[in-house]
């Protein structure tokens, strides 16, 4: 996912964007205990999303308490 794909959604659609990222860093860790693992890039690339998503929503948080100053 881009970071500008992202910066078009708003902050509910982000949220649970997050959780379902963070979803599926946790079943990676399964399949891993498990010996099962599907794709081993899943889980970088949720990692990388959830830090894209993490740095989008602290933009706005910022830009928010500047802008009531």
């Amino acid at each position: 996912m881009r970071a500008n794909e992202l910066r078009d959604k708003d902050k509910d659609t982000l949220l649970s964007q997050l959780k379902e990222r963070e979803n599926d860093v946790s079943s990676f860790r399964m399949q891993v205990a498990t010996g099962v693992v599907e794709n081993v890039r899943s889980a970088r690339t949720a990692r990388r999303d959830i830090a894209r998503i993490k740095t989008i929503l602290r933009e706005r948080e910022i830009g928010e308490a500047k802008g009531k100053k």
